[in-house]
């Protein structure tokens, strides 16, 4: 069976490239995100549930993200409804892929909110992306349509860095990409000891 290591951290982290490292390494990734986008596109598992709950979001065959952001748009219990509804769709895709790579030394589950959700108790170790506030700031600000008022909502919404990092069982830190990729090394061979 594989070792599920949970890779998590805040936005502008460098999740998105340390995940590509691990597959670059020949290791399944998982991404949490990706698996929202595919299982809302036309003919995904979460399509007609989301829609019979949130008909306004429905759109060319598939769930419209903005349309149904618009629909929970300041409703906590429409936002608990879609939770309800599509956090077991989305744990049977992340078991499904587990199970078709059980035979991999790890399968990395790439799941931005690990903590605030408590899936880490669903993992075997966890690595947390980090980089100092700055060079957060600064990659996050350069996205399009990002502004300070943004990264101040989103960030209220995360676990701040300094406490996913006091639980991690590994910190990738990403302010440079040797560095990086010299943590995705050291943390695939001590999962290898371990096996």
């Amino acid at each position: 069976m594989s070792f599920r290591l949970g890779l998590t951290g805040s936005i502008g982290m460098g999740k998105t490239t340390t995940a590509q490292m691990f597959r670059d390494a020949g290791y399944p990734v998982w991404d949490a995100d990706a698996a929202v986008h595919r299982l809302y596109a036309p003919g995904g598992a979460a399509v007609a549930p989301v829609a019979a709950a949130f008909p306004l979001a429905l759109r060319d065959g598939g769930i419209d993200r903005d349309a149904l952001k618009a629909a929970i748009a300041g409703d906590p219990a429409a936002l608990d409804r879609l939770s309800a509804i599509v956090h077991p769709i989305v744990a049977a895709d992340r078991e499904a892929f587990v199970a078709r790579h059980r035979d991999a030394l790890l399968v990395v589950l790439d799941i931005p909110l690990l903590y605030e959700n408590g899936y880490q108790a669903l993992m075997d170790g966890v690595a947390v992306v980090s980089a100092d506030a700055d060079t957060q700031r600064r990659r996050v600000l350069a996205r399009p349509g990002m502004t300070d008022d943004l990264l101040a909502l989103i960030l209220s919404r995360q676990m701040p860095d300094a406490e996913k990092r006091a639980r991690a069982d590994w910190i990738i830190p990403t302010d440079d990409l040797d560095t990086a990729r010299q943590s995705v090394d050291r943390i695939v061979k001590e999962i290898a000891q371990r096996a």
